[in-house]
């Protein structure tokens, strides 16, 4: 069976796990096959990726067949249902009416005129400020003004690309379609509404990218005046939100505590309107304190008169003055500050509640887990307590610490468990993101806490290591098969880390093998390269087959994109970097006029060309290279002495071309010296195995005597008869042997004078070569002498 393909439902199994037989006494007791493992298949551009969490993702092209087509806009009904389901839960208990929004009509009428023109509106506000109520609002107004409709967008912690997809799969009904840069283009064109986008955290060149890609939208931008300010390319119309006055800040006190205003504590309100410069929020907070405050007056009251309620002494006694008679008012630096004695009157659940979202970085998790982090089945309740005090508050689906209540509460000591806080949290997200009832969309939603408890035990502590590579190794596939993949590559790095930390090299593999994948998804090919060469070592070593072949594959399919030619590696010349480390080297350069073109891809025709253009370069210089090097091989053995020849088993063998013909005495003669006399050619070793009296090699032996050998061939072709008789191939001649002394056999060609420079050696055509050697040419010492040099035999000897 293919150890890639798709595993069915038996095959979900654990490895070597086999179906137990059941008792029929315990079969309703519980399911007695372990649950099968959830994959899910994904489009991305033209790649087909199937999310595996067992072995890690496999990755192909997509079959035309199974390419999405054009997606199809969502409907009105659709749209709204999508949009409530994005909205953040609401806390359980008592409801409360929403404050009135006040002082900001004219913000809001204005903000509509600008988005009704096509405008794009950033709205710049300090944290508290009432940023969010007032898109609430302005999203109403606008809910008709384009023909898709208004749009809410969160982007807390998302960036430009991540915003573009979320809001592609607003306006879209594309379930498993995740479309390339490229690809997205065209759909995010064709979407005209109006889009609220708030908590932003990015501007310049990525907010021009973010507006660049959807032309025909108008945006609400919400963000602190932290935030980079768009570029001054961009059109986007500034508003800055201020904070209230003095009168709206009482109003917001009184309609928070529920009441009219004493003289005492009006007062108190100016002082704290001052310190605050008229945040709502931190009117709200204040309206809190005073709420508590008569609370707490009427349950001392009712203590000691009817003596019940004895559970909150030990909290009225921090509170009530020296006499016992009243709670006096909070000072403004406790006004300033207000979320310890906030959380200091609030329940023990919503205590314990605090303390994870303190852990977590701020992330309040959601009120379904509360229960069971907490360990109180009531603990859901907390988070409206939470909020009916301001210290929470919404963003995107889900609740966060409020503007400055993190230090706040850090400074009161609600930080000082957060290890254990966030191990604990880890624990259970690690359990719930794996459990089969539990659907990628849902994992996806609380990705933020998920994300905040990795981040909170990576790197992992001593003895609590298998809390953070567990939680990663179940949340990174639920990430990727909800198409949040930006949560997705934070995971699988947070485990990456934890794993490297542990030492586990099985798990160091898959996070790096799904980094490589995401990377390849992504375009980035060098990353993806880097990735998978690195699994594809780990799960060498740990002889794991099925996880090397499916990473070989994927890296196969990176070397396609990068339009890398198969078995044609290339060569580094000058200017280009070494082969990586574990690389097979570039072969060996060719003669340019053997390499033989290949056919390679579209895609990758213009490099193949680039390549093969080097190549020849590269073989054109080692042809040249060769020639000079033989060349000047033959020339030391033809300036070899005359008595060298005595002792030739005692020379090296230089191995000149088998073409030369023992007889040519113009091979041997020297054209550089003018000596006079007549160059000796090299010796030749005898052969050790062949009969007496003969010579092997393929250089020229001595010269022979007229009486026992035949006439040389004066021309050098390799005949002995008539020059129109054809050669015979001899790759390796063995002429007979001749005695030293005697002169050699009288040459046809009449002898040159002693004093005239030698001969250069006459190339021979390739064509008449008996070697049928087509480097031939190559092996000359030197090329002729020009027309303006005639050349002069040099004397070869007394003539017989």
């Amino acid at each position: 069976m293919d150890p890639i393909s798709s595993p069915g439902p038996e095959e979900h199994m654990a490895a070597g796990s086999r179906r137990p037989p059941r008792d029929p006494l315990i079969a309703d007791f519980g399911p007695g096959t372990p649950a099968p493992a959830r994959t899910a298949h994904l489009v991305s551009g033209d790649l087909l990726l199937t999310v595996n969490p067992v072995d890690g993702g496999e990755i192909e092209p997509c079959p035309l067949a199974q390419r999405p087509g054009s997606p199809r806009k969502r409907t009105a009904a659709e749209r709204a249902g999508a949009e409530r389901a994005a909205r953040p839960p609401v806390p359980p208990g008592a409801t409360r009416q929403p404050l009135p929004l006040l002082e900001r009509q004219d913000v809001r009428e204005r903000l509509v005129r600008l988005l009704a023109r096509g405008r794009t509106v950033r709205l710049t506000g300090p944290g508290g400020s009432g940023r969010t109520a007032l898109l609430d609002l302005v999203a109403e107004d606008c809910h008709d003004l384009a023909p898709d409709g208004v749009v809410r967008l969160n982007g807390f912690q998302r960036t430009a690309e991540d915003l573009l997809h979320d809001l592609f799969h607003t306006v879209y009904d594309a379930p498993g379609h995740r479309p390339e840069r490229v690809e997205l283009r065209a759909p995010l064109a064709e979407i005209g509404a109006v889009v609220v986008l708030d908590d932003l955290q990015f501007g310049g060149a990525e907010l021009d990218e973010l507006l660049d890609a959807t032309p025909e939208c108008a945006f609400l931008l919400a963000a602190t005046p932290d935030v980079p300010a768009p570029s001054a390319e961009a059109d986007v119309e500034e508003v800055f939100l201020a904070g209230l006055d003095r009168a709206g800040g009482v109003e917001i006190l009184e309609r928070t505590a529920g009441r009219v205003l004493t003289e005492e504590e009006a007062n108190w309100a100016g002082d704290l309107w001052f310190e605050s410069e008229g945040l709502p929020l931190r009117f709200v907070q204040a309206g809190a304190l005073l709420r508590q405050r008569d609370q707490l007056r009427a349950e001392t009251g009712a203590v000691d008169e009817y003596g019940v309620f004895e559970d909150v002494r030990p909290v009225v006694g921090q509170v009530r003055d020296l006499d016992g008679a009243a709670v006096p008012l909070p000072s403004l630096g406790e006004a300033a500050a207000p979320a310890p004695l906030l959380a200091a009157r609030l329940s023990a659940c919503a205590r314990a509640a605090l303390r994870f979202a303190v852990a977590l970085g701020g992330e309040v998790p959601h009120q379904a887990h509360l229960p069971a982090m907490v360990g109180d089945t009531h603990a859901d309740a907390a988070l409206g307590e939470l909020a009916a005090c301001g210290l929470v508050s919404p963003v995107g689906s889900r609740y966060r610490l409020a503007a400055g209540v993190q230090t706040q509460l850090e400074a009161a000591g609600y930080g000082d468990d957060a290890p254990e806080r966030a191990r604990t949290a880890a624990q259970h997200y690690a359990w719930w993101a794996g459990h089969p009832s539990v659907t990628p969309e849902r994992v996806g939603a609380e990705a933020d806490a998920v994300l905040a408890a990795l981040a909170a035990v990576v790197p992992p502590a001593e003895g609590e290591d298998e809390h953070a590579v567990r939680l990663a190794r179940t949340a990174a596939p639920a990430f990727a098969a909800a198409l949040h993949w930006s949560a997705w590559e934070r995971a699988l790095r947070y485990g990456a880390e934890a794993s490297l930390h542990t030492g586990d090299v099985t798990e160091q593999a898959y996070f790096h093998h799904e980094l490589g994948i995401l990377a390849l998804c992504a375009g980035r090919l060098d990353r993806a390269r880097a990735e998978l060469e690195t699994s594809i070592g780990l799960r060498g070593a740990l002889a794991d087959k099925r996880g090397t072949v499916a990473g070989r594959r994927a890296l196969a399919l990176v070397a396609d994109r990068a339009g890398e030619l198969p078995g044609v590696p290339v060569p580094a010349v000058a200017g280009e970097q070494a082969p990586e480390p574990g690389r097979a080297a570039p072969p060996a350069p060719v003669p340019d006029t053997l390499v033989t073109p290949q056919v390679t891809a579209p895609s990758a025709r213009g490099l193949a060309i680039r390549r093969l253009a080097r190549r020849n370069m590269v073989a054109a210089g080692s042809g040249a290279l060769l020639a000079a090097v033989l060349g000047t091989v033959v020339t030391l053995g033809m300036t070899s002495h005359e008595g060298d020849d005595k002792n030739p088993a005692g020379r090296a063998d230089v191995n000149p071309s088998a073409s030369q013909d023992a007889g040519d005495s113009t091979v041997d003669a020297d054209p550089g010296q003018d000596t006079g006399t007549p160059a000796q050619p090299p010796a030749v070793r005898p052969s050790a195995s062949g009969p007496a009296g003969t010579y092997t090699g393929t250089s020229a032996p001595p010269r022979p005597s007229a009486s026992d050998s035949a006439p040389a061939d004066p021309s050098g072709t390799g005949s002995t008869g008539s020059g129109d008789a054809s050669p015979t191939p001899t790759p390796t001649p063995t002429p007979t042997k001749t005695k030293p002394t005697d002169p050699p056999t009288k040459p046809t060609t009449p002898p040159p004078t002693s004093s005239s420079p030698a001969t250069p050696p006459t190339p021979t055509d390739p064509s008449t070569d008996p070697t049928g050697d087509s480097m031939a040419p190559f092996t000359k010492s030197a090329p002729a002498p020009g027309p303006t040099e005639p050349a002069t035999p040099t004397d070869p000897g007394p003539a017989l």
